[in-house]
């Protein structure tokens, strides 16, 4: 049964629901697909994605297809209420409610997974973490599950090399469709979307300090950039920051940086990025904020420590007062600014995203048996949805000939 905060905040969510559906051509495809073939008859799918739009329309999907679906969030600070309200009123098994403690965050996990899933949907590892862990028992009929982070999937590989992997898992992040499109224009979109909404400040003629320049990275950067901002890239991969450069960014360690920054963006995946030794070095009314999925890379403990005072200056932002009077503002709690803040990648970006899960998960139940390790998304999947999106947007590319695709293919030319 589900576990959500108010049913009557149902008409509200679907409305949401409604909107997104009508801007994710590719998903609606693969529905109108999924409908007549009925891949997941009889299967149990337990997602666990950010709970808003975006991933209702997945689930309803998943369910078109003959899926049992159980759906929770991958952040308390992301679930929304009226979205989870809705979905669980059109017969998906939803438990999230906004804004819950740890403690409340991991029951609304397990609850998800007593249903004994055939495939998991994860976001960041939570789920997997769990059936890799106390809820062992949950696992007996995993076929394999698909993993959609950079976060999650570093966890994985680490499960793989130490033997410790509880089911096969692909990794959805790898994918063209996703990381060249949701991880660079998706996030580099909702981010700013996120803090200009929640600061009503101005971008142009702030220097904005960017923590990693990988494909997220690319994205907040180019976007800042667009903006009107100076942009400073820290990284520690010497390429990346030689990529960085020749985009025009200015690059430096934060121990540099942070005296320079008006806004810091931390899209890394690791822990302690910004740190007090930072912090000490802050203007006056810096804003922090963090894209990468925990809060780890911002120090928001640390700071709080550090803090003389800390009051809530605007919904959104905590304002740390320091003992020489300095402000230093944190956003959403150091969590997810683009979801925390804001509503998340645009449906067109998420389209893409989901129709790549939504693919993998019925490659998945077609084969016979996966060893487990942590596979790629076979590329006749990206090649599809690559396609089916061009396509849905009016666009047309140019095919090879065949003595094209000979010599392209041949050593003999």
């Amino acid at each position: 049964m589900s576990i959500i905060k108010d049913p009557a905040l149902a008409e509200a969510g679907r409305q949401k629901i409604r909107w997104v559906r009508d801007f994710m051509p590719a998903l609606s495809g693969i529905e109108a697909r999924f409908e007549r073939e009925q891949p997941f008859a009889g299967k149990r799918i337990a997602v666990s994605v950010h709970l808003e739009a975006k991933t209702a329309n997945l689930a309803l999907v998943l369910q078109k297809g003959g899926a049992e679906v159980f759906l929770t969030g991958s952040n308390p600070l992301s679930t929304q209420d009226d979205v989870a309200a809705g979905i669980a009123s059109l017969g998906v098994e939803t438990f999230g409610i906004h804004g819950v403690d740890a403690e409340g965050y991991d029951r609304l996990l397990r609850e998800t997974l007593k249903c004994r899933p055939h495939i998991l949907i994860d976001d960041g590892g939570d789920l997997i973490n769990l059936i890799g862990g106390d809820c062992a028992e949950y696992g007996d009929y995993l076929l394999g599950g698909c993993e959609e982070t950079t976060t999650g999937i570093l966890r994985l590989k680490a499960r793989e090399r130490e033997g410790c992997l509880p089911c096969p898992m692909v990794a959805v992040n790898d994918a063209k469709a996703k990381h060249y499109y949701d991880n660079k224009y998706g996030t580099g979109q909702s981010v700013w979307d996120g803090i200009l909404h929640t600061t009503n400040l101005i971008v142009a003629g702030k220097t904005v300090v960017v923590a990693g320049y990988g494909w997220c990275g690319k994205g907040v950067a180019m976007r800042a950039a667009g903006l009107g901002a100076d942009v400073i890239v820290t990284e520690v991969d010497p390429f990346k920051a030689l990529d960085a450069t020749m985009q025009g960014f200015r690059v430096m360690p934060m121990e540099q940086a942070a005296a320079l920054g008006d806004v810091f963006i931390t899209v890394t995946g690791c822990r302690d990025v910004i740190t007090p030794a930072h912090f000490a070095k802050m203007k006056n009314n810096a804003i922090l904020c963090n894209a990468g999925h925990f809060d780890v890379e911002v120090d928001v403990a640390g700071l709080r420590a550090m803090a003389v005072k800390v009051e809530e200056r605007r919904e959104n932002i905590q304002g740390y007062t320091l003992p020489d009077g300095r402000i230093l503002n944190v956003l959403g709690e150091g969590r997810l600014v683009n979801l925390a803040c804001g509503n998340g990648h645009p449906a067109e970006i998420m389209d893409m995203s989901f129709a790549v899960q939504a693919l993998t998960a019925e490659w998945i139940v077609k084969q016979d048996k996966l060893e487990k390790k942590l596979y790629a998304v076979p590329e006749e999947i990206d090649e599809e949805i690559g396609r089916v999106k061009l396509a849905a947007m009016g666009l047309s590319i140019d095919i090879l000939t065949p003595e094209q695709d000979r010599y392209l293919h041949s050593w003999q030319v």
